[in-house]
């Protein structure tokens, strides 16, 4: 039987947490700064702080010593566009027209302005910049950057195995994009030495920055000096220059002076691709609903704001930054956006349970999954090319995840009112984001669609 008592006190808590009071800087202490680091396709299992016997990242590691662990964290989506629209609005990437695969070459589709995003949520208050893969749009308006709140950009349009390449560099208030060449081995430090000489200039201002690496994305494209000779071959010294940038950031906001006034996040937009490691966690990049796409490392160090060494398994996304910035910055929620987010302060800085009853997660445009602090349920798989409902086939998929992480055994013929009541969350994801869904397929990929069918014909 269902503990519908103790649910119904899970919600509760959650609810308190979701409303509760805003996290103001204290008294004369300045709002703080915040640096995301988000990787491309990095995995589970890719950093040694979640899996024993795999890369060495001692920078990372040191991090987590320092800062919180998050176990249960889920990307916004599997796949890079969708995942990086959600991190940057705290919406579901299907309400910001960007829910459907990733941008191509050939694609027109961008993020709207009028989304409000993590630098336009900041505003006037902080100096903002990305420096990266951008990856939300390569033609105006949603092109470049400057565009939607940051106030300096320097990176690449979009994955760095996706061809013209260039660095690109623009500021606001300017028209101007400097376009340069790219040296593929360097495109991570260059990427760092921006940040870097960015939180300099600001130092004595509230800034956010995201550092939004390309790598470990396939090719690898390893620096000099990164050893390829490991069991992890290029690919591991990829994640070893991971790891030395991010401690060459931590060392630099403590030589600064910042690292009492900075929250820096660690995280992933989705998890490995054809190489890299999703720990002990079921299927890869672009997985359906199963965690090895979704669940990625997130590790967020704030010394003397947040707590040393802790370890959650609260559920969490990235959703959840835009809301959790304003909250600790000392703003009011936003008025006039639907936040799909929610402020995890107390999550990060107390023993507060996640302020989410559940997470969904997608195929694309479509919820195929659900999760909640105890359970998952996944309503289809992909086999043979084909998103295969295996619900309608009779093998139902609902997860203990706490006793099988892995996701390897349904437990749905022993849990049928826990099975059915995820059914139902999951039927009413589905009826509540219908209405943002792409009447057809984007054109890029119905034309390639076209293209795929010809051929086989």
């Amino acid at each position: 039987m269902i503990d519908r008592r103790g649910l119904l006190a899970a919600a509760a808590a959650s609810a308190l947490v979701a409303g509760g009071a805003r996290a103001a800087p204290a008294p004369g202490r300045r709002p703080p700064n915040f640096v995301i680091v988000l990787c491309d396709d990095l995995g589970y299992g890719d950093v040694s702080v979640y899996t024993q016997g795999g890369i060495k990242t001692p920078a990372i590691e040191k991090m987590a010593r320092e800062g919180v662990t998050l176990t249960d964290y889920y990307a916004p989506a599997n796949l890079c566009t969708p995942s990086r629209a959600g991190l940057l609005t705290g919406r579901y990437p299907v309400r910001t027209g960007l829910g459907y695969e990733v941008i191509m070459q050939a694609d027109d589709r961008g993020l709207p302005v009028s989304e409000v995003t993590i630098a336009n949520a900041l505003k006037p208050t902080y100096a903002t910049a990305l420096f990266g893969k951008w990856h939300l749009g390569h033609h105006s308006p949603a092109w470049p950057p400057t565009n939607h709140g940051f106030d300096s950009f320097f990176g690449i349009p979009y994955s760095h195995d996706m061809k013209p390449l260039a660095f690109f560099e623009a500021h606001a208030g300017s028209d101007q994009v400097i376009e340069t060449p790219v040296d593929y081995p360097q495109l991570q430090q260059r990427f760092y030495e921006h940040a870097e000489a960015f939180i300099e200039a600001n130092r004595d201002r509230p800034f956010f920055v995201e550092l939004a690496l390309s790598a470990p994305h396939l090719p690898e494209h390893p620096h000099p000096g990164f050893d390829q000779s490991t069991f992890a071959g290029p690919y591991g010294a990829v994640v070893a220059e991971i790891d030395s940038i991010v401690g060459r950031l931590l060392a630099k906001l403590t030589e600064l002076g910042l690292a009492q006034d900075t929250v820096v996040i660690f995280t992933s937009d989705n998890g490995p691709w054809f190489e890299g490691s999703p720990g002990w966690l079921r299927e890869r990049k672009g997985g359906g609903a199963y965690d090895g796409g979704y669940r990625v490392p997130c590790i967020a160090w704030a010394p003397g704001r947040l707590p040393a060494g802790k370890r959650t398994a609260s559920i969490a996304m990235g959703i959840d930054f835009l809301p959790t910035f304003r909250a600790m910055a000392g703003l009011p929620p936003l008025e006039g956006v639907t936040l799909d987010g929610r402020d995890i302060t107390g999550l990060l800085q107390d023993d507060a349970p996640s302020p989410h009853e559940a997470l969904i997660l997608f195929d694309n445009e479509d919820p195929i999954g659900v999760r909640t602090q105890g359970w998952k349920y996944v309503q289809s798989a992909y086999y043979r090319g084909l998103r295969l409902p295996i619900a309608l086939l009779g093998y139902e998929q609902l997860y203990d995840v706490k006793a099988d992480p892995s996701e390897n055994y349904s437990v749905a013929a022993t849990h049928p009112e826990i099975a059915a009541a995820m059914k139902a969350r999951l039927a009413a994801a589905k009826a509540e984001f219908a209405p943002f869904k792409h009447k057809d397929i984007p054109p890029y990929f119905k034309a390639l669609r076209g293209q795929v069918e010809h051929l086989q014909d």
